[in-house]
């Protein structure tokens, strides 16, 4: 039997002394009823796509607060298309901003490490369907509900609460530490995409997204997607001799699925570590607007989606892939014969998917942290996720060693959307001791 990964790294132990493990896990404990508050003010702060300004002047002002260098600035959009870690879009992103707090030691002798967060969210559909108001950040026993409270604001102020326990316990780090605020995971990823371009680099890279307390060993390239058709609008007295725009993309969704099969289908061979996962590929069909009105045969039906793809395969393959599978679908279907082909737009992230080689040591450092933060864990399990991660930004584009690690939650981009507190607080722990092993750490004149 193989040694586990934190017995051959125990590098936690190896950096910092019983004492101050205890005291960093003490000082997580003794302010963990500021972090929550935190936290519902961050998730009542509605941060929908464009509306991020509020909530990261909250994170821009607690950064200050505590005595970060704290930078702020927009996606500059001359780099899309230019720049290969950048996704198409044409939404004006002007006004959402992207918050980096950079702390630079007194005397230099570890690791440097990013602490990465993302605060944009998804839209909350019916709000009647909630449990709670979805921005009302309401806690219940030990869950707190709201949209983004799972993905993922309680990992940004677990980031920043982890950092605060360190100073807390009388220590400081001995390298450069960032915390990263962006804007566009949800989207496209040029917020992480915009931080490599700024400069920011580390030896590592830490994003606690909701990974149930798991450590996302790969995940799968994505590309996003809007799709129009046409049809032949008639009126009713003429149906015979129309052909339903929205009729023709139902078709084309259904050759979407047969597309999604077939990719799924090289799973065994392209990478046998999605053996497990039940659709790697994950086509989604995720909005759709058609016709121009309820008595006539429709004209046009547009619809937007995205589809997944293995790590180790360019985007721009993939795409060309669904261009030619859709062209080569519209001139054998009979249904679809004579119409024009699909106009094929790429929306949002155009991103590979990226692998954490095994073996690590981050990995190893993490899983020492891991452990020591929940001592009822005999290993830190490692999974796969296939959707879009920023990690795979600063993995594919920036050459760094990208750790996703985080709380459990509940219903992410669903209704009742809600985060684990007592798992947030194990997270924050654990991320306190990551960084302070993986750092290096100095005690002030009066804690030494």
């Amino acid at each position: 039997m193989s040694e586990p990964r934190s017995l051959r790294y125990p590098a936690v132990e190896a950096v910092l002394s019983k004492s101050q493990i205890e005291r960093i896990m003490k000082a997580v404990e003794e302010r963990f009823d500021d972090q929550v508050e935190f936290l519902q003010e961050v998730v009542r702060a509605h941060s929908l796509r464009g509306n991020e300004a509020g909530v990261q002047k909250i994170v821009s002002n607690a950064l200050a607060n505590r005595g970060y260098d704290v930078r702020s600035f927009a996606i500059d959009p001359t780099l899309i298309g230019k720049d290969p870690a950048f996704s198409p879009t044409k939404f004006d992103l002007s006004n959402s901003t992207i918050v980096v707090g950079s702390k630079n030691p007194q005397r230099n002798g570890g690791r440097s490490l990013a602490l990465n967060a993302h605060v944009d969210v998804v839209p909350v559909g019916t709000s009647s369907r909630w449990k709670y108001e979805p921005f009302s950040a309401t806690r219940e026993d030990d869950w707190l509900y709201g949209r983004g409270a799972g993905d993922m604001k309680a990992g940004l102020v677990a980031n920043l609460f982890a950092l605060d326990a360190v100073a807390a316990a009388g220590l400081d780090l001995t390298a450069p530490v960032q915390f990263q605020s962006v804007v566009e995971e949800e989207t496209t990823g040029n917020g992480a995409a915009m931080v490599l371009a700024k400069g920011f680099r580390a030896d590592a890279v830490l994003i606690p997204e909701p990974t149930g307390e798991k450590v996302v060993s790969a995940n799968t390239g994505v590309i996003k997607f809007a799709i129009t058709v046409q049809g032949v609008p008639a009126h009713p007295l003429e149906v015979a001799s129309g052909r339903s725009a929205i009729d023709i993309a139902t078709r084309t969704m259904e050759h979407l699925r047969r597309l999604e099969q077939q990719w799924m289908a090289e799973r065994p061979v392209a990478r046998p570590e999605f053996a497990d996962v039940g659709n790697p590929i994950a086509l989604t069909i995720g909005t759709i607007a058609g016709g121009e009105w309820l008595a006539s045969v429709p004209s046009e039906c547009r619809f937007e989606g995205r589809i997944g793809f293995y790590p180790g395969d360019k985007a721009e393959t993939r795409a060309a892939s669904l261009e030619t599978f859709l062209k080569d679908a519209s001139l054998s279907d009979p249904l679809l014969k004579g119409c024009p082909e699909p106009e094929i737009e790429w929306v949002g992230v155009k991103q590979g998917g990226f692998v954490l080689s095994p073996g690590s040591e981050a990995e190893g450092v993490l899983s020492a942290a891991h452990i020591l933060a929940d001592p009822s864990e005999s290993e830190l399990e490692r999974f796969v996720m296939p959707c879009y991660l920023d990690a795979a930004v600063f993995a594919l584009h920036g050459g760094m060693t990208s750790l996703v690690y985080g709380p459990v939650a509940e219903n992410i981009h669903a209704v009742d959307e809600r985060v684990s507190l007592s798992s947030m607080m194990r997270v924050t722990k654990a991320i306190a001791l990551f960084a302070a092993a993986w750092c290096g750490v100095q005690a002030r004149a009066e804690q030494a």
